[in-house]
C-alpha cells in the first residue's frame, strides 16, 4: 500500500489561504492526492487534561497499530494456501482501506462527542485492549492444533528409518501373539537389496528361512519384514547393523496405530471446523481495530491542533497521500507554506532537545503544522 500523512493548520482566512496554496502547487506538481479530513466538535476540556491526554494518545496509536499488524499477520498465516487473497480480506467497515481513510466519518454513535476526550480515549482503549485479549486466545486455541497436526503430518514425511508406519503396515505383514516367533522390520539401502536377500537367513540362528517381504520403499532404499525366534532377536539387531541393515524399532499394535490415524484425522476436521469462525473473527475484528485507530488519528491531530493552535478551537485537518517519488520535495513545499506557523507555536520549541509535554517532540519530528504518518506498509501482502 502506501503512506498517508495527517496534518492541520489553523482554520483562519490567511491559513485557509496557504492550504489553498498547498493544494494548487501538490496538485499541478503531482506531489500528492489531497482530501480534507472531518474532524468533529469535540469536547476540549481543560489545557491541562489535553497535555496528559496528547502522551496517552501517543502510547494508544502505537498499541493499536501494533494490533492491527499483528490481526493482518494473522490472517496471513491462517489463509497460508491463499496468501495473494490476504489483501482482499483487509476491510474497514466493508470498503478498503484507502477508501475508509479518505472518506472518514466520525462514528457517531460508536464514539459520541458529547462526552469528555479522556472518555472517548478510554473507550478506544479499552475496545482495542479487549480485540487483542481475544486474539490471543483465538489463535492461541488455532494454533495448538495446528501445531499437534504437522507434528504428526510430519512423521508421515522422511525416510524410512524415522517416518511413522501407521499407514505403510498390515496385520498380515507380522507373525503376531506367538511365543516364539517375532517378525521384525529392516530398513535396506537400495544398493544392498542383493546382498539382503543372499544373508539375511544366515545373520544368526533360527532366522525362518523365505520369511522376507519388502512391503514399502522410498527414494533410499526399502522396508523388509523378517521373522525369527524371539531368542536371537539381539544377536540379529547386532550383526544386520554390521551389514547396513537397520533393524526398526517397531512392535505391530493395531490399537495403538489406529489412534494415530485417528488422531490425525480428528486434528484436520479440527483445524478445518475453527478455520471458517476464526477468519470471520479475525476480518470483522480487524475492521474494528483499524477503524478505532483512524478514530485515535483524529482524536491525536484534534488534541495537538488545540495545543499548538490554541482556543477557540479552530483548524482544519488534510490527509495528503504523497506520491512515491516526491516524498522529500512535498516536505519542502508544505514547510515552505506553513514556516510563518513557526510563531505561533512556544518560542522554546525551536530547542529541539527539549521534551515538551503535549507536542511529542521527544519521538516525533516538529513541523511547524500539525503532523502524524498513517503507513499503511505494514499491511502489505503482495
Amino acid at each position: 500500500m502506501s503512506e498517508f500523512w495527517l496534518i492541520s493548520a489553523p482554520g483562519d482566512k490567511v491559513n485557509l489561504q496557504a492550504l489553498e496554496r498547498m493544494n494548487t502547487v501538490t496538485s499541478k506538481a503531482n506531489l500528492s492526492s489531497n482530501n480534507k479530513f472531518l474532524i468533529p466538535d469535540l469536547k476540549v476540556g481543560t489545557l491541562d487534561a489535553l497535555v496528559g491526554l496528547s502522551d496517552e494518545l501517543g502510547k494508544l496509536d502505537s498499541f493499536a497499530e501494533s494490533v492491527i499488524k499483528k490481526i493482518a499477520q494473522y490472517i496471513g498465516e491462517v489463509m497460508e494456501d491463499s496468501k495473494d487473497k490476504v489483501q482482499e480480506n483487509l476491510l474497514a467497515n466493508g470498503v478498503d482501506l484507502i477508501s475508509y481513510l479518505t472518506r472518514f466519518e466520525w462514528d457517531m454513535a460508536k464514539y459520541p462527542i458529547k462526552q469528555p476526550l479522556k472518555n472517548i480515549s478510554e473507550a478506544l482503549a479499552k475496545q482495542i485492549t479487549q480485540i487483542e485479549t481475544d486474539l490471543k486466545s483465538r489463535t492461541a486455541a488455532y494454533n495448538n492444533i495446528k501445531g499437534n497436526l504437522q507434528s504428526l503430518e510430519r512423521k508421515t514425511v522422511g525416510n524410512l528409518l524415522t517416518r511413522t508406519l501407521a499407514d505403510i503396515v498390515h496385520k498380515e505383514d507380522f507373525v503376531l501373539n506367538s511365543e516364539y516367533l517375532i517378525t521384525l522390520l529392516v530398513v535396506v539401502p537400495k544398493s544392498n537389496y542383493a546382498q539382503w536377500q543372499k544373508t539375511y537367513e544366515s545373520l544368526s540362528d533360527m532366522v525362518v528361512p523365505r520369511s522376507t517381504k519388502m512391503i514399502a520403499e522410498d527414494a533410499e532404499g526399502g522396508l523388509f519384514t523378517v521373522t525369527l525366534f524371539r531368542k536371537v532377536m539381539d544377536d540379529f539387531k547386532a550383526k544386520a547393523r554390521e551389514n547396513r541393515f537397520m533393524v526398526r524399532e517397531f512392535y505391530f499394535d493395531e490399537k495403538e496405530l489406529k489412534c494415530e490415524k485417528e488422531e490425525i484425522m480428528k486434528l484436520a476436521s479440527d483445524k478445518k471446523q475453527q478455520y471458517g469462525p476464526l477468519l470471520r473473527w479475525l476480518k470483522v475484528n480487524f475492521s474494528e481495530a483499524f477503524v478505532a485507530w483512524i478514530h485515535v488519528k483524529a482524536l491525536r491531530v484534534f488534541v495537538e491542533s488545540v495545543l499548538r493552535y490554541g482556543l477557540p478551537v479552530n483548524f482544519q485537518a488534510m490527509l495528503l497521500q504523497p506520491s512515491k517519488k516526491s516524498v522529500k520535495r512535498l516536505r519542502d513545499v508544505l514547510n515552505a507554506v506553513f514556516k510563518h506557523l513557526d510563531e505561533v507555536a512556544a518560542a522554546s520549541i525551536m530547542d529541539m532537545s527539549m521534551d515538551i509535554p503535549g507536542l511529542q517532540l521527544s519521538n516525533q519530528e516538529y513541523y511547524p503544522y500539525v503532523y502524524f504518518k498513517i503507513d499503511f506498509s505494514l499491511l502489505d501482502y503482495s
